[in-house]
């Protein structure tokens, strides 16, 4: 590795198109490295990719650090309504402690001021002081473990008992696009009933029009219940073989469990439909409720994190009796 000098002339600019194969393989390499694994990590899909699509879904969220006229590092920022967060945020390794995290991290900052952002995230490694030392520099502080899990594709069961004729699911892609508004607006209302402002819309759209999976909608009489935001197949942040659950959520209230357990179902049934072998998923740990269900089905956590927030003790959508799946890697 290059001392720890500082670099001179990096410069901080939007990334573009052209960078993104670049990007990508900084991405790997630098998880890689960090871990002491391989550049290509084993346990992830060789064609899964987190740049492209996060890129496609919003050009301008994204930073990239150049010297020489090198890209060396890059940084992806994401929009959730009232609450953001960013990362992957990776440095090449011969760049490592010279300072570049920190100056892609200020302007990313001033996106999310932009965007008007209440409630700031972001997930890092649990055992890495370094890391946590650098995100405190900006304000975040460590809260709560985050377990990414995963388990084999389940067969088909007997349905959940207590299902009525009215509840049943749906998929985002296959409504009519002139139903989509309403329907954003139906995800809305669920995310918002447990976070003020909390909106999924770019994360639905993204997988949409990219094609990168679907969005499952779990309807209970005439309202949503739940909706689960799904990535699967090549070119997705799942890659082949594997559903990985992006976003879920589940309306509050006292079928909230219920509804939980039948949105799971329906990502079973909705990889089997895409041939995958294995769903991904990921969630903090102080949602106990959440995980015990994952764990009592079955999935076990693969890697686990830490996610750091701003604000008190409290704040944000991260609690207890929360039915929410996500990670912010």
């Amino acid at each position: 590795m290059s001392s720890a000098s500082p670099v001179s002339e990096v410069i901080v600019r939007p990334l573009v198109e052209s960078d993104l194969d670049e990007a990508a393989r900084i991405i790997r390499l630098a998880f890689a490295t960090f871990l002491g694994l391989p550049p290509e990590d084993p346990r992830r899909p060789s064609d899964s990719d987190y740049a492209r699509s996060r890129w496609t879904a919003d050009p301008a969220s994204v930073l990239a650090a150049e010297n020489a006229g090198r890209l060396i590092g890059s940084n992806f920022a994401t929009n959730w309504g009232s609450f953001g967060f960013f990362g992957p945020l990776t440095v090449d390794p011969d760049y490592w402690n010279r300072g570049i995290a920190q100056q892609l991290l200020a302007p990313t900052m001033e996106i999310f001021r932009h965007w008007g952002s209440r409630h700031l995230g972001l997930y890092t490694f649990a055992h890495s002081p370094k890391h946590m030392a650098l995100y405190q520099k900006f304000g975040f502080w460590p809260r709560d473990l985050v377990a990414i899990t995963a388990r084999e594709v389940q067969l088909a069961e007997n349905p959940s008992p207590s299902r009525s004729e009215s509840e049943g699911t749906a998929y985002f892609s296959q409504c009519k696009p002139a139903d989509r508004a309403s329907l954003l607006a139906a995800c809305r209302e669920v995310t918002g009933a447990l976070f003020e402002g909390l909106d999924l819309q770019r994360e639905i759209r993204a997988v949409t029009d990219q094609n990168l999976g679907d969005t499952i909608l779990l309807w209970s009489g005439s309202r949503l219940a739940a909706f689960a935001v799904c990535h699967t197949g090549s070119g997705s942040e799942a890659g082949s073989g594997v559903c990985y659950i992006k976003f879920a959520a589940v309306r509050p209230g006292p079928r909230a469990a219920d509804h939980f357990a039948r949105l799971l179902d329906a990502v079973d049934e909705f990889a089997r439909a895409k041939g995958a072998q294995k769903v991904t998923a990921g969630v903090n740990l102080v949602r106990r409720e959440a995980f015990q269900q994952l764990f009592a089905r079955g999935f076990r956590t693969s890697m686990q994190g830490v996610a750091m927030e701003t604000g008190g003790a409290g704040a944000g959508y991260n609690r207890a009796g929360m039915y929410i799946l996500d990670d912010w890697r």
